[in-house]
């Protein structure tokens, strides 16, 4: 296998003309990775991400070959896949305000250039869920807002309708079964690309804990931080330590981590009903 590339939690190698997505257990907040592992996270990622792409295949074809045709070193948190040409841009839907949305929110009454309600709050759910697009960035680089004629402008206007169609549609589909089992999805981030052919095509992950805002339903309440079971706890920890968010990160400490992967897994099994 040849590493064509490592980000932020993953790595991609080339493998007999197929990538091989590899899950790490780093973690990484305001665009930079710690140097602290979240042990079990890249399985929990993988595993999440597969029970989604199932559930979704009838909504838009993913690019998962095979989740055990992996090298033995990687098994539980590798999935080989279809190589695409990705779409360079972030799909972002938002359900509810947090983030860098409700930032973006509080300076400008918008996000993306789509207007929302005034008075919104923090963890206000929107009125419907818009589609927010951002830049992808490379590593150590911040992501940037764009606006859909952006999108079309960049991919147009036929790509453009249908990244936003299947990321609204996608989201509708995730938080409707997620709410259903206790838990709100905020907003997620999916990634798209092409196929040979020139399908569009889901890949990298989907509605997991990296990617998506996970609350606890029956703990929300607008107007406040939400609890969470996604790495915004680790966020919040890492903004209380007065860190300028450069690098070098600091060490996160143990009962940290701990609580962490354990938010992450009660979050896999709340939405998949399974036992980890």
């Amino acid at each position: 296998m040849e590493l064509l590339h490592s980000g932020k939690v993953r790595d991609v190698y080339e493998d007999r003309g197929d990538i091989v997505l590899v899950a790490s257990d780093r973690v990484s907040v305001y665009d930079v990775v710690l140097p602290t592992p979240i042990p079990d996270k890249g399985k929990v990622l993988t595993r999440l991400s597969l029970w989604w792409f199932e559930r979704l295949a009838d909504v838009v074809p993913n690019h998962v070959i095979s989740a055990t045709d992996v090298p033995q070193e990687f098994a539980g948190r590798a999935v080989r896949c279809r190589r695409l040409d990705m779409v360079q841009v972030e799909c972002i839907a938002r359900g509810y305000l947090a983030g860098l949305g409700l930032k973006e929110y509080r300076a400008t009454g918008a996000v993306s250039g789509v207007t929302l309600p005034a008075g919104l709050a923090e963890g206000s759910r929107l009125p419907e869920p818009v589609f927010t697009p951002t830049t992808k960035a490379a590593l150590g680089s911040h992501d940037e807002f764009i606006t859909f004629q952006d999108v079309v402008a960049q991919e147009g206007a036929e790509t453009a309708e249908e990244l936003r169609r299947i990321t609204l549609e996608v989201y509708r589909r995730g938080a409707e079964l997620a709410a259903a089992r206790g838990i709100l999805i905020a907003d997620t981030k999916l990634e798209f690309g092409r196929a040979a052919d020139g399908t569009l095509v889901l890949g990298d992950e989907v509605l997991t804990s990296d990617s998506s805002r996970f609350w606890p339903a029956d703990r929300w309440e607008p107007g406040r931080p939400q609890y969470a079971f996604d790495k915004q706890f680790v966020r919040d920890w890492a903004a209380g330590t007065g860190w300028d968010r450069k690098e070098p990160a600091p060490e996160v400490p143990g009962d940290i981590v701990e609580a962490t992967r354990a938010r992450y897994i009660e979050a896999y099994e709340r939405i998949t009903g399974d036992t980890w």
